[in-house]
């Protein structure tokens, strides 16, 4: 799959380890803190270092950008996601809820505007729990009027999942990196 150059402004901290990792087998006056966090625009897992003396707790943001970063000192680069910490997996689902809970218009706009992927498959079909029928029924409803928002979404698609919750186990899907269509995190 092709690496693209996704940049991230900012971060959501899944875990700090102010001393390294545990298994790294440098000397301990030479460790360095790490920090393993997820990009709030594209979902990267990132592993970064906090500038000297910076205590950084889960849930917390923090600037990666080009300009004057605050807490970071470097980015170390993307983190592949066998390699987050046990806190940090435990972490993952809350920050990606509280992403997409955040940015309600940005989720709500994909059933606005999904297209298919192929004669066969639309990217609707790839949420969880979302089949044909659910998603004729979005392609119906949203010709008429966009949707506003979750709650317009499961008023107006009879018996449909909860699509904030499929958004949700979408992103934490394509984060294992066991799909072929990527439709929220930038591989």
């Amino acid at each position: 799959m092709e690496q693209r150059n996704i940049r991230e402004e900012n971060a959501i901290i899944l875990d700090f380890l102010p001393n390294g990792y545990p298994f790294d087998s440098t000397p301990s006056h030479r460790k360095t803190a790490i920090v393993q966090a997820l990009g709030k625009e594209h979902f990267v897992p990132l592993e970064l270092v906090p500038k000297k003396g910076v205590f950084l707790q889960p849930y917390k943001v923090v600037y990666i950008g080009d300009g004057k970063r605050e807490e970071i000192h470097h980015i170390l680069g993307r983190l592949p996601i066998e390699r987050l910490t046990q806190t940090a997996k435990k972490e993952l689902e809350f920050v990606v809820e509280e992403i997409v809970s955040k940015n309600e218009p940005r989720f709500v706009e994909f059933f606005n505007v999904a297209q298919p992927l192929t004669t066969r498959m639309h990217a609707i079909e790839l949420l969880p729990g979302v089949g044909k029928k659910h998603m004729w029924e979005i392609i119906e409803e949203r010709r008429g009027d966009p949707f506003k928002d979750f709650g317009d979404i499961k008023k107006r698609v009879k018996l449909m999942p909860d699509p904030k919750k499929a958004i949700i186990k979408r992103i934490l899907l394509e984060l294992l990196g066991n799909e072929k269509h990527h439709l929220f995190v930038d591989s």
